[in-house]
């Protein structure tokens, strides 16, 4: 399973709200990814073998399917909170 983790994007850094939409699209599909990783690995039985993905690589490595759901969900509160404060951003422009 290929890890989640933070990496930069292009228009990660870009502030106008012009540039937020194509990011709060590409949060939004990346919190959808999230949400069926989660579903899937809360869904395996309990003596299902579950393997990490090392980044920009095709070597997979065995985990611990509870540790791996755990970062999965943390990862999935994270884009989550970060899609939040986007649209609060948005809703805050707006009112001005």
């Amino acid at each position: 399973m290929p890890g989640r983790g933070s990496q930069p994007e292009d228009g990660a850094a870009l502030s106008s709200a012009d540039n937020s939409t194509p990011h709060k699209e590409d949060l939004s599909s990346k919190i959808k990814e999230q949400k069926i990783v989660v579903d899937e690995l809360s869904n395996l039985k309990k003596n299902r073998k579950v393997y990490r993905q090392q980044q920009n690589s095709n070597i997979f490595f065995l985990a611990d399917r509870t540790e791996m759901l755990s970062e999965s969900k943390n990862i999935l509160d994270e884009l989550k909170k970060e899609y939040q404060e986007i649209e609060n951003s948005e809703k805050t422009k707006i009112k001005k």
